[in-house]
């Protein structure tokens, strides 16, 4: 389990990512975790805030999740599995769900990426996109 301080998220400031699709808007922001990370045993730990709104006239259900993390050596690691943080939120519209998680990399560099499977209330499945978003060390995004 990742968890973050105040000041972790006051002292690194967050890189931004955001895709709209058929109405829901990903908004990502993610931050390094020095206190959980351990870089001579090449663990880095990021955290991440993912914002979930539903801009469009259905309401619709997050029901799975499906994520790509490439680190900085170009290994992939995909993640499958039913909800966010163990929930399947119903979003109406103009109504939004927000959370926090984590990965741990062996580099200190990486990206994510990836799909929220939704289910609208009218029968209708799509897969809103995650857009790619950095994982990166402070010091290293120049």
């Amino acid at each position: 389990m990742v968890l973050v301080s105040p000041k972790v998220l006051l002292q690194y400031g967050p890189a931004v990512s955001t895709a709209v699709t058929e109405g829901i808007r990903v908004s990502v922001r993610s931050f390094y975790v020095p206190e959980q990370s351990a870089p001579r045993a090449k663990r880095y730990v990021f955290a991440y805030t993912v914002r979930i709104a539903n801009e469009g006239a259905l309401t619709a259900q997050l029901r799975t999740r499906h994520w790509v993390i490439t680190d900085g050596d170009g290994r992939i690691e995909e993640v499958r599995g039913d909800g966010v943080v163990g929930a399947q939120p119903t979003l109406k519209p103009g109504q939004h769900f927000e959370y926090t998680s984590g990965c741990v990399l062996r580099t200190p560099r990486g990206a994510m990426r990836g799909t929220y499977r939704m289910h609208c209330d009218n029968g209708h499945t799509f897969d809103a996109e995650i857009a790619s978003f950095a994982l990166a060390l402070p010091q290293t995004l120049n």
